[in-house]
């Protein structure tokens, strides 16, 4: 009986990294329900509970901060930092990736990288409209006019974004085995060699990943 050779695996995504991503991701779907919850009438008059709602999503965005700061303050800071450098760096070959011409990537794509950064500026945002908004109500004073404006089209387009993303990790047959590595931390080489040859190449050199 022939057996199976056995798939090398190739460590994608340290404890930590995979840690921010999940307390991120946790925090925001709560966030995005209870804002939906709040901000669409039809929504609204169904569950009611308007103050419970109000709560629920005021001291997840409190938890949310407090589990990133942890995680930041004890988790491997070196690891985050290098990821950190890795995707705001972009050259010739993510450049070709984003005209839709075959190139070779890294640990992240192009696209990814666009993710990553655009998930952290509407995480500042979030914060800081949705701090005005609080604080706004306890002190006139500090009332945006408009941050209430930016706060719902910042959730409006989030939402659209997190249904391209989880396509992305769960449905598209190409791109979800990347979920084992945000789960697992690892993905398997053949995969990778079809979609991060460059990052494979690294890792072979013995270059960082």
């Amino acid at each position: 009986m022939a057996t199976t050779p056995s798939v090398r695996r190739l460590a994608r995504f340290s404890r930590t990294e995979r840690a921010l991503h999940w307390i991120h991701a946790s925090a925001f779907l709560v966030l995005l329900v209870s804002g939906l919850c709040l901000y669409l009438p039809t929504l609204a008059q169904l569950i009611g509970r308007r103050p419970l709602l109000k709560d629920i999503h005021v001291y997840t965005a409190l938890a949310w901060v407090g589990a990133l700061a942890l995680v930041l303050l004890s988790g491997d800071r070196r690891r985050l930092l290098a990821t950190a450098r890795e995707i705001d760096r972009f050259d010739a070959d993510d450049l070709a990736w984003l005209q839709r011409r075959r190139a070779p990537q890294g640990r992240f794509n192009a696209g990814q990288k666009i993710n990553a950064i655009v998930t952290a500026a509407f995480a500042v945002l979030f914060a800081v409209t949705g701090f005005f908004l609080w604080y706004g109500e306890r002190n006139h004073a500090f009332r945006l006019q408009n941050a209430l404006i930016v706060h719902d089209w910042l959730m409006y387009v989030s939402f659209f974004l997190l249904l391209g993303h989880l396509y992305l990790s769960l449905i598209h047959p190409s791109t979800r085995h990347s979920l084992s590595a945000i789960t697992r931390g690892w993905v398997r080489e053949d995969w990778a060699r079809r979609h991060h040859s460059k990052w494979v190449e690294q890792l072979r050199q013995g270059g960082e990943a």
